[in-house]
């Protein structure tokens, strides 16, 4: 009872020690705060109600009575930058560069934001030449992650996969997506410039860094044709089933010309058939709706739309249904399909796009590294109503 009654008595007292201790720090922050001139809560006020504008004003004048200021001069600078004034900006990031008595921490943090600023500005050589600098500073990694950026927006690809694995080894975060991606651009440059022999050690490269690249394991099938050996791009894109099914659709078109050319397309088309079964896509039906077209005939071409549209009912299966309607419909009929397939494809034309998942930006074609994120792999395989028809 004793030891109970003991701790009652104290909590009023560390109720009270606690409000002292409040006190004091309150006193300090109105004390701190009396220090700082009118202007920069002008700034901050202005900033909240979203007028930069008049904020950029009010610490103007604040850096001009206290030009020490380091703290104002980068909100300055980084108002001017986000108004898009970068020339601006940089002279005010210059400044405090040419200061001789900058803290080594200021300095790298100012050196920073004058890559910035010339990132902005597009001047990516000098923004280039600023990061570097920073390599052996605090601000490493930042430095480290804008020169990939700017690797990237040059398209040197392989001092992206040094600058990647740079980052990697100072513990940034795994890049090996990232890393399997700049060696397949590689080689795909390779590819374009007729050059197969050199794109192949660029994908075993891209593949031990991402076992799951679906891009090196097409581009490797692409190689072997470009060699002129059919039948083993064939088999290397059929292992894109094992790694995405969904996948396939990009990979369709290949391989039925493929079989094509290796005189056994009846087998492409049951291929092309099984892929449907496991994954539906527009795209993948489109490929497979050609080849039934071209081996079995108009009605057959016609009963796979309607069966895939009875698996999985969109606008786009709707689409490709009457286009095959229309293929042997009387003149009567094939004006009254031709009017609703008119209004049905308008609509569709919305619909049959790609959609990167992180940032939404929509497109008409596939892309591996979205245009307007830049990031990798964000585009899922199926056009946005699909997905939305999944979800």
């Amino acid at each position: 009872m004793e030891f109970e009654l003991w701790w009652l008595l104290g909590i009023p007292a560390f109720f009270g020690l606690g409000w002292i201790a409040a006190r004091v720090d309150i006193r300090q922050l109105v004390s701190e705060s009396r220090t700082l001139p009118r202007g920069y809560f002008k700034g901050l006020n202005h900033l909240l109600n979203d007028q930069p504008d008049k904020a950029v004003d009010s610490f103007i004048e604040i850096v001009k009575q206290d030009p020490e200021s380091t703290e104002l001069h980068f909100a300055l600078g980084n108002l001017f930058r986000r108004r898009g004034e970068t020339e601006r900006a940089i002279r005010v990031h210059q400044n405090l560069l040419s200061r001789p008595d900058l803290p080594a921490d200021e300095r790298a943090h100012a050196e920073y934001e004058l890559g910035q600023d010339y990132l902005k500005a597009g001047l990516l050589d000098r923004a280039e030449e600023t990061y570097t600098r920073l390599l052996d500073t605090s601000y490493a990694v930042q430095g480290r992650r804008a020169l990939l950026e700017i690797y990237q927006r040059e398209k040197e690809w392989q001092r992206a996969i040094e600058a990647a694995i740079a980052l990697q080894e100072a513990g940034a975060g795994s890049r090996q997506k990232e890393i399997a991606q700049f060696y397949c651009e590689l080689a795909q440059d390779a590819l374009v410039h007729m050059h197969p022999d050199d794109a192949m050690p660029l994908l075993d490269k891209a593949l031990h860094a991402d076992r799951t690249s679906v891009r090196a394991t097409i581009l490797c099938g692409d190689v072997h044709l470009a060699k002129g050996d059919v039948e083993a791009a064939l088999a290397v894109w059929r292992r894109v089933e094992q790694q995405s099914v969904p996948h396939v659709a990009l990979v369709a078109q290949r391989i039925m010309d493929g079989y094509r050319k290796a005189g056994r397309p009846e087998e492409g088309l049951s291929l092309l058939r099984s892929y449907l079964q496991q994954a539906s896509s527009i795209d993948l039906l489109e490929v497979a709706f050609k080849a039934v077209l071209e081996l079995e005939g108009v009605e057959a071409a016609r009963n796979l739309v309607a069966e895939e549209l009875r698996r999985t009912p969109t606008l786009l299966g709707l689409d490709k249904f009457l286009e095959a309607r229309m293929l042997d419909a009387s003149p009567t009929v094939l004006a009254e399909l031709s009017l609703v397939q008119n209004l049905v494809h308008g609509y569709t034309q919305k619909l049959a796009r790609y959609q990167c998942s992180h940032c939404g930006f929509k497109a008409r074609q596939f892309y591996w590294h979205c245009p307007g994120c830049s990031r990798w792999q964000t585009y899922p395989p199926r056009r946005t109503e699909e997905l939305n028809v999944m979800n």
